[in-house]
């Protein structure tokens, strides 16, 4: 139940939070430091920052349990949280009375004290996000990371922290992984270089359709600054067409500028033109190239599969918008060895490679996934569908699979769109996954957990489900 006091509490806390889960809760924290008056609502009984609110903040209100109108009706400003639609009802409602709805990542954008790169697309955001910043350091300057990976943006800025904080120090750059979500009501953050890595239909059950989708991805080029251009994707492609006229591999990407003056490098997983980055094959090896430079061999590298492939090219172009030499980045690319849950090899059990891949939470991660991968690979998919479509899978599936195990809420739908090419096993959790897959590999297969689903139905998060695989993989082979 709602506060019956909710209307005149609100009269004195003009600005409204929805969501109280990690963003929710930076942003109480920082506007409260800031002085000003907030309230808090979330439509769950109990969400899962509301005791540390109250430990911390005691005379902040917070209603719960479910959206009063009153709340919305007073409110001077409304930050909503990236796992709130717009089209709730009451958010489209106060919109359209005039509310002004903005993300964290726009209270953000208001405060940064510091260039930001930013960094979105349906796949590769936090190892991209994650090699720059190694990059960065490499380089000898500091950047803070945050956004959709790890650290809410609000509590990166040093205004935040104490004076004794070690961390309370303004970075050379801020390199933030934004979703969808956090870009629907961004509108004043201007990167110094910012990137759409991909697109692939995703959150359809958020979005009406991928039209729709690509609108909201590309706000990240708001502004003036540099702009990274995947040459292979159309659909990025499409719409970077606002930055120039034309995007080819075979001309110069080189201080190209449109009538905006923005700066645009390309990158493309094939033969690269005069200053894209790309690939070359050299003595039927794939290399890292600039132009006519090679620049590393992907031998030289530890994480694998074209989709990384496109994802170094992708951090050496966003290097090279905000000034890095080569010789401090490349060696990033032969020590980087990638993100946990994210293509991570766990090993070789009885001559069975072993993979990580929770973070694969929609059909373009789960394709790439299984393409770069070689020999014939046991599947494990499945979870909550977010309304996707999954007849994407089944061309790479037929290739490359030589069982594809089901689980979770959207099972059926896989195992639809997959057809009957290919054997498909049904099964009611992780455990009897594991011992599925275990059982159906032959000596110099993989087993790959990539969902091509959200976990929500069975997990906490992408990582509670990776870890689970990983643990039961352990105690398969103690």
């Amino acid at each position: 139940m709602l506060n019956t006091s909710l209307k005149r509490d609100m009269a004195e806390n003009r600005v409204l939070i929805v969501g109280l889960g990690k963003t929710g809760l930076s942003c109480a924290r920082y506007l409260a430091k800031k002085g000003y008056s907030v309230a808090v609502t979330d439509s769950r009984v109990k969400p899962p920052e509301l005791d540390t609110l109250s430990n911390e903040y005691p005379d902040i209100a917070v209603f719960t349990g479910g959206f009063d109108p009153d709340a919305f009706g007073v409110a001077e400003q409304i930050i909503i949280s990236p796992g709130v639609s717009l089209d709730e009802p009451i958010i489209s409602d106060a919109i359209k009375q005039g509310a002004n709805v903005i993300s964290d990542i726009e209270l953000f954008s208001q405060y940064v004290n510091a260039p930001v790169i930013a960094i979105t697309g349906s796949n590769g955001k936090s190892t991209v996000t994650t090699l720059l910043g190694e990059m960065v350091q490499r380089a000898g300057l500091t950047a803070k990371l945050g956004g959709n990976l790890g650290t809410p943006v609000l509590e990166l800025l040093s205004d935040t922290l104490s004076d004794a904080s070690p961390d309370n120090v303004k970075p050379d750059f801020y390199i933030l992984e934004l979703s969808s979500f956090q870009l629907e009501t961004t509108y004043s953050l201007h990167p110094i270089a910012s990137v759409v890595l991909n697109v692939s239909a995703d959150h359809m059950d958020r979005y009406r359709d991928i039209s729709h989708y690509l609108d909201v991805k590309k706000k990240i080029y708001q502004g003036e600054g540099a702009v990274v251009v995947n040459l292979d994707d159309p659909l990025v492609s499409s719409f970077s067409n606002d930055f120039s006229n034309n995007f080819s591999n075979e001309g110069s990407s080189e201080n190209k500028k449109s009538d905006k003056n923005r700066k645009i490098i390309c990158f493309t997983l094939n033969e690269p033109g005069d200053a894209v980055y790309g690939l070359r094959k050299v003595a039927g090896c794939n290399w890292l190239a600039r132009g006519e430079e090679n620049l590393i061999s992907e031998t030289d590298m530890k994480i694998k599969g074209k989709h990384n492939l496109a994802n170094s090219l992708a951090a050496l172009a966003l290097a090279e918008a905000i000034g890095l030499p080569l010789e401090k980045t490349i060696p990033c690319l032969s020590d980087f060895r990638g993100l946990p849950h994210r293509m991570q090899w766990l090993g070789n059990y009885n001559h069975v490679d072993w993979y990580n891949d929770s973070k694969a939470t929609n059909v373009g991660a789960t394709v790439a996934a299984v393409g770069a991968l070689t020999g014939k690979v046991v599947l494990i998919a499945g979870g909550e569908g977010k309304g996707a479509d999954f007849s994407p899978l089944k061309k790479i599936v037929e290739q490359k699979a030589k069982a594809v195990v089901l689980l979770g809420q959207d099972a059926e739908l896989i195992a639809h769109a997959l057809g009957s090419n290919v054997k498909v096993v049904f099964v009611e959790n992780m455990e009897e996954a594991v011992k599925s897959a275990n059982e159906l590999a032959d000596e110099g297969d993989s087993v790959l957990l990539a969902p091509a689903c959200a976990s929500f139905d069975m997990y906490g998060g992408f990582e509670e489900r990776g870890l689970d695989f990983m643990n039961i993989v352990t105690r398969l082979y103690d």
